[in-house]
Protein backbone atom coordinates (compact mmCIF):
# COMPACT_ATOMS: atom_id res chain seq x y z
CA UNK A 1 0.00 0.00 0.00
CA UNK A 2 2.85 2.37 0.90
CA UNK A 3 4.49 1.97 -2.50
CA UNK A 4 1.25 2.54 -4.41
CA UNK A 5 0.40 5.74 -2.51
CA UNK A 6 3.99 6.98 -2.87
CA UNK A 7 3.85 6.28 -6.61
CA UNK A 8 0.63 8.30 -6.94
CA UNK A 9 2.03 11.11 -4.78
CA UNK A 10 5.18 11.17 -6.90
CA UNK A 11 3.37 11.46 -10.24
CA UNK A 12 0.59 13.84 -9.21
CA UNK A 13 3.25 16.33 -8.09
CA UNK A 14 4.04 16.98 -11.75
CA UNK A 15 0.41 17.82 -12.50
CA UNK A 16 0.36 20.19 -9.52
CA UNK A 17 3.62 21.84 -10.60
CA UNK A 18 2.49 22.25 -14.22
CA UNK A 19 -0.84 23.69 -13.02
CA UNK A 20 0.99 26.13 -10.73
CA UNK A 21 3.19 27.31 -13.59
CA UNK A 22 0.13 27.44 -15.89
CA UNK A 23 -1.84 29.55 -13.41
CA UNK A 24 1.04 31.95 -12.92
CA UNK A 25 1.74 32.29 -16.65
CA UNK A 26 -1.95 32.77 -17.51
CA UNK A 27 -2.16 35.53 -14.91
CA UNK A 28 1.08 37.11 -16.18
CA UNK A 29 -0.33 37.01 -19.72
CA UNK A 30 -3.39 38.82 -18.45
CA UNK A 31 -5.84 36.01 -19.23
CA UNK A 32 -7.97 36.67 -16.15
CA UNK A 33 -10.98 38.45 -17.58
CA UNK A 34 -13.08 37.20 -20.45
CA UNK A 35 -10.47 34.70 -21.59
CA UNK A 36 -8.66 37.28 -23.72
CA UNK A 37 -5.53 39.12 -22.61
CA UNK A 38 -5.94 42.31 -20.58
CA UNK A 39 -9.59 42.90 -19.83
CA UNK A 40 -9.93 46.59 -19.12
CA UNK A 41 -10.10 48.11 -15.68
CA UNK A 42 -13.57 48.68 -14.34
CA UNK A 43 -15.18 45.87 -16.32
CA UNK A 44 -16.89 43.06 -14.39
CA UNK A 45 -14.61 40.09 -13.85
CA UNK A 46 -15.99 36.85 -15.32
CA UNK A 47 -15.51 33.67 -13.28
CA UNK A 48 -14.35 31.34 -16.05
CA UNK A 49 -11.02 32.62 -17.38
CA UNK A 50 -7.97 30.67 -18.46
CA UNK A 51 -6.22 31.54 -15.20
CA UNK A 52 -9.30 30.42 -13.22
CA UNK A 53 -9.28 27.02 -14.89
CA UNK A 54 -5.55 26.55 -14.30
CA UNK A 55 -6.01 27.72 -10.71
CA UNK A 56 -8.79 25.20 -10.12
CA UNK A 57 -6.59 22.36 -11.42
CA UNK A 58 -3.70 23.57 -9.24
CA UNK A 59 -5.90 23.73 -6.15
CA UNK A 60 -7.47 20.29 -6.76
CA UNK A 61 -4.14 18.57 -7.39
CA UNK A 62 -2.57 20.23 -4.36
CA UNK A 63 -5.51 19.07 -2.23
CA UNK A 64 -5.07 15.53 -3.53
CA UNK A 65 -1.33 15.76 -2.87
CA UNK A 66 -2.04 16.95 0.67
CA UNK A 67 -4.37 14.02 1.29
CA UNK A 68 -1.91 11.47 -0.10
CA UNK A 69 0.98 13.12 1.75
CA UNK A 70 -0.85 13.02 5.07
CA UNK A 71 -1.71 9.35 4.55
CA UNK A 72 1.97 8.69 3.91
CA UNK A 73 3.11 10.91 6.78
CA UNK A 74 0.70 9.73 9.45
CA UNK A 75 -0.16 6.14 8.49
CA UNK A 76 1.90 4.33 5.86
CA UNK A 77 5.48 5.55 5.94
CA UNK A 78 7.79 3.27 7.92
CA UNK A 79 10.40 6.05 7.97
CA UNK A 80 8.15 8.75 9.45
CA UNK A 81 7.36 6.72 12.56
CA UNK A 82 11.08 6.38 13.28
CA UNK A 83 11.67 10.06 12.56
CA UNK A 84 8.88 11.08 14.93
CA UNK A 85 10.06 8.66 17.63
CA UNK A 86 13.59 10.14 17.52
CA UNK A 87 12.79 13.69 16.44
CA UNK A 88 15.78 15.39 18.07
CA UNK A 89 18.26 13.06 16.41
CA UNK A 90 16.39 13.26 13.13
CA UNK A 91 16.82 17.04 13.00
CA UNK A 92 20.60 16.53 12.80
CA UNK A 93 20.28 14.52 9.58
CA UNK A 94 19.50 16.80 6.57
CA UNK A 95 17.57 14.10 4.68
CA UNK A 96 15.36 13.24 7.65
CA UNK A 97 14.86 16.92 8.53
CA UNK A 98 13.77 17.58 4.95
CA UNK A 99 10.86 15.13 5.19
CA UNK A 100 9.97 15.84 8.83
CA UNK A 101 9.88 19.63 8.54
CA UNK A 102 10.88 21.28 5.25
CA UNK A 103 8.83 19.23 2.79
CA UNK A 104 5.60 19.28 4.78
CA UNK A 105 5.96 22.99 5.67
CA UNK A 106 6.57 24.09 2.08
CA UNK A 107 3.72 21.99 0.74
CA UNK A 108 1.24 23.13 3.41
CA UNK A 109 2.19 26.71 2.54
CA UNK A 110 1.57 26.01 -1.16
CA UNK A 111 -1.87 24.51 -0.44
CA UNK A 112 -2.83 27.48 1.74
CA UNK A 113 -1.63 30.01 -0.84
CA UNK A 114 -3.53 28.22 -3.62
CA UNK A 115 -6.78 28.38 -1.66
CA UNK A 116 -6.29 31.96 -0.47
CA UNK A 117 -5.30 33.09 -3.96
CA UNK A 118 -8.37 31.51 -5.50
CA UNK A 119 -10.68 33.19 -2.97
CA UNK A 120 -8.96 36.57 -3.33
CA UNK A 121 -9.10 36.34 -7.14
CA UNK A 122 -12.80 35.47 -7.13
CA UNK A 123 -13.56 38.42 -4.82
CA UNK A 124 -11.61 40.91 -6.96
CA UNK A 125 -13.70 43.76 -8.33
CA UNK A 126 -11.53 44.42 -11.38
CA UNK A 127 -9.45 42.31 -13.76
CA UNK A 128 -6.16 44.02 -12.80
CA UNK A 129 -6.79 43.30 -9.10
CA UNK A 130 -7.62 39.68 -9.92
CA UNK A 131 -4.50 39.40 -12.05
CA UNK A 132 -2.26 40.76 -9.29
CA UNK A 133 -3.74 38.45 -6.68
CA UNK A 134 -3.30 35.40 -8.92
CA UNK A 135 0.26 36.31 -9.84
CA UNK A 136 1.28 36.75 -6.21
CA UNK A 137 -0.52 33.74 -4.71
CA UNK A 138 -0.03 31.24 -7.54
CA UNK A 139 3.55 32.38 -8.07
CA UNK A 140 4.42 31.97 -4.40
CA UNK A 141 2.62 28.61 -4.23
CA UNK A 142 4.60 27.42 -7.25
CA UNK A 143 7.87 28.59 -5.71
CA UNK A 144 7.02 26.75 -2.49
CA UNK A 145 6.24 23.58 -4.48
CA UNK A 146 9.61 23.82 -6.23
CA UNK A 147 11.44 24.46 -2.94
CA UNK A 148 9.65 21.61 -1.15
CA UNK A 149 10.10 18.89 -3.77
CA UNK A 150 12.71 16.19 -3.13
CA UNK A 151 14.88 16.96 -6.16
CA UNK A 152 17.77 14.59 -6.96
CA UNK A 153 21.01 15.82 -5.43
CA UNK A 154 19.32 17.45 -2.42
CA UNK A 155 19.23 15.89 1.03
CA UNK A 156 16.32 13.47 0.90
CA UNK A 157 16.27 13.69 -2.90
CA UNK A 158 14.52 11.06 -4.96
CA UNK A 159 14.30 10.13 -8.60
CA UNK A 160 12.33 12.57 -10.74
CA UNK A 161 10.02 9.82 -11.98
CA UNK A 162 9.03 6.74 -9.99
CA UNK A 163 8.05 3.82 -12.23
CA UNK A 164 7.53 0.81 -10.00
CA UNK A 165 5.71 -0.13 -6.84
Amino acid sequence: MYSAVLLLHSWIRWVALVAGVGTTLAALRGAVGDGSPSSGAGRPVPENSVADRWGLVMMMTLDLQLLLGLVLYLVLSPNMQEILNHFGASMKDPALRFYAVEHISAMMGAVILAHVGRVLARKAKTAPAKRTRLIVCAGLATLLMIAGMPWPGRPGGRALFRFSL
